[in-house]
């Protein structure tokens, strides 16, 4: 068996992903399947942190579009990836994953404050690690907190999980022939509008220097096998 080339990571999944096209918020088939993933990763000896949005919840975006207030549906969003949050820890820890929740929104009879330190002891004891709550902010979405979450733990790559097998120069889905990309700069994904995350993410990964890498999550073993160093999806560095 090839080692793990990675010794932390960061994963980042849609709400949406925990749905996995039914009709019910979470999909207690999904969410188990995904928690098997994670558990695999640990059992690699992979350090493991989890950002998870709450769009299969609540889109504060959405409804701030049809006169919510904006900072009012952001905050009830950063509620909704808690929701998820506790679930997968859940679905973790039924499969004997030792699991945290760290909230940017302080919710303490539920789970932990949100701190950087505390993190840090917690993957270091092989426990999974999940953030919530976004940044804790309105007007950042969860792939900003992504972005800063790995950064902060010092995370040797950040994994977008998707439903396509990486970036291309259009939505694939809709686009037969869009082109994909093995590997592209954070400065050309900006040029290009490339909807690979959101442009606050994409410069903070840019200038502190953090690898991403953005993935189908639906590929049977390929999270393992990305970590054990094949090429899987597409990767996004700083510089030309």
């Amino acid at each position: 068996m090839t080692a793990p080339i990675y010794r932390r990571i960061l994963l980042k999944l849609s709400g949406e992903a925990l749905a996995g096209g039914g009709r019910e918020s979470i999909d207690p088939d999904v969410l188990e399947g995904l928690a098997g993933d994670v558990r695999d990763l640990v059992g690699e000896g992979i350090q493991v942190a989890l950002v998870i949005g709450g769009g299969n919840i609540f889109r504060g975006a959405g409804l701030a579009a049809r006169g919510m207030d904006r900072v009012t549906g952001d905050q009830i969003g950063m509620l909704a990836t808690l929701v998820n949050a506790l679930a997968m820890q859940d679905a973790l820890e039924r499969l004997g994953v030792p699991t945290r929740v760290m909230s940017a929104l302080s919710v303490a009879c539920v789970c932990e404050d949100h701190s950087p330190r505390r993190a840090l002891r917690h993957l270091a004891q092989g426990r999974v690690v999940i953030f919530a709550a976004g940044t804790g902010n309105p007007f950042f979405t969860t792939d900003s907190a992504a972005s800063l979450r790995a950064i902060e733990i010092g995370a040797d790559l950040l994994i977008k999980a998707t439903k396509v097998d990486g970036i291309y120069s259009a939505d694939p889905l809709r686009v037969a022939d869009a082109t994909f990309y093995p590997r592209i700069s954070y400065d050309r994904a900006l040029r290009e509008g490339l909807q690979v995350m959101d442009t606050t993410a994409i410069v903070l990964c840019r200038d502190h220097g953090m690898a991403l890498r953005v993935m189908n999550i639906n590929e049977p073993g390929a999270l393992l096998r990305l970590l054990r160093g094949d090429d899987v999806g597409s990767l996004v560095v700083s510089g030309d």
